[in-house]
């Protein structure tokens, strides 16, 4: 089931009517929500929602931010558990170092909801919310293939001269989610480098030598000096595809001090932040996945409810696709919209999400 802003506010009336009728748990019950960083504009916001959404339902929430420091975020979580949280909301640093709280949790019977960014290597995580990831990666390429003239708008195929010269970004190996943004790109992509069509003239192709850590723009910036110095002295970079907005900023920074523009590379991205918003305008980045962090934050504070009142979550659409390595963790998953300079007014104005002074 795949639901577009459009249908759900309808959806979600309607699961919140399903189940049982079952008392509202006492109010005050403690919520603890944990995120990952501030350094991005997007986990501000995700924080920020969830907060909001779960006060709105009379909970009160401990809101921490991890400064994308795995033990930091161990101990905030454990500190929740002390404080005698009831839930926890976890979007995590790293994936797989969370093993000792969520099991601290389990033996004290607190319920986890890992929050866009699967929790792994444990059975202690009961529910996943976040979007369709695999068609993130899926979009970010088709962006790029449209961008370089090889694909239009409507998805046709179109002969455009080849070969394209383009470079290949991930995100970091320790987020579950980077593996399914960059196998999904390369569904699209493999054919076209198969062709010769698209060309990665750094050789740099497998997930585990284009990854960043946490990712990072000025790791991604670097990354794209030393390639741009050992492999393009003689030619020039036609597109690149970047899985988020934060490392796209850092990758053109890169071009730039290269000597690109006016006119740059097909750059690609993820999560709309306002800078990247602001350089599809100015025709520098090309596009961006949006991904309406709002909705992520009521899905999951619904969830949350459902989960105190002894619910199963009835908004889970996703039973079978995100395997933790010791369990199948039921889902619900949010549609993204790709982005480009011909609909940011329409996805990103006129839904509210952005002002019109915020990206002058």
């Amino acid at each position: 089931m795949r639901l577009s802003r459009s249908v759900l506010p309808v959806v979600l009336m309607l699961l919140a009517a399903c189940g049982t009728p079952a008392a509202k748990p006492p109010e005050g019950v403690l919520v603890g929500v944990t995120m990952p960083t501030t350094s991005s504009e997007r986990w501000i916001h995700d924080g920020q929602n969830i907060k909001r959404d779960l006060e709105k339902q009379g909970h009160r929430v401990d809101l921490r931010y991890a400064d994308n420091d795995v033990p930091k975020q161990a101990e905030q979580i454990e500190d929740q558990i002390a404080k005698g949280a009831k839930l926890l909301i976890v979007a995590s640093v790293d994936g797989s170092a969370l093993s000792e709280p969520l099991q601290r949790a389990a033996d004290a019977r607190i319920p986890v909801i890992a929050y866009d960014r699967l929790l792994r290597g444990s059975p202690y995580v009961d529910y996943y919310a976040t979007f369709e990831n695999f068609r993130v990666g899926v979009y970010q390429a088709e962006s790029l293939l449209t961008g370089l003239g090889l694909r239009t708008d409507e998805g046709q195929s179109v002969s455009a001269k080849g070969p394209f010269n383009v470079e290949l970004f991930a995100g970091s190996p320790d987020d579950n989610n980077s593996v399914f943004f960059f196998n999904g790109a390369m569904s699209v992509l493999k054919p076209y480098l198969d062709a010769g069509v698209l060309v990665v003239r750094s050789g740099q192709k497998d997930f585990q030598t284009v990854t960043t850590q946490r990712w990072d723009g000025e790791i991604a910036g670097k990354r794209m000096e030393e390639i741009l110095a050992a492999t393009y002295r003689r030619s020039k970079v036609d597109g690149v595809l970047s899985p988020y907005d934060g490392m796209s900023l850092g990758i053109l920074t890169a071009l730039k001090n290269d000597g690109y523009g006016p006119v740059f590379p097909i750059v690609t991205g993820q999560d709309a932040e306002l800078g990247s918003v602001k350089s599809i305008i100015a025709d520098q980045q090309y596009s961006t996945i949006y991904k309406d962090t709002r909705e992520l934050a009521t899905v999951t504070a619904l969830m949350a409810d459902a989960v105190l009142k002894g619910r199963t979550p009835p908004q889970l659409n996703n039973l079978n696709d995100y395997n933790n390595g010791v369990k199948v963790v039921p889902a619900f998953l949010l549609n993204p919209v790709s982005v480009n300079k011909a609909n940011y007014h329409r996805v990103l104005v006129e839904s509210g999400y952005y002002t019109e002074d915020q990206l002058r």
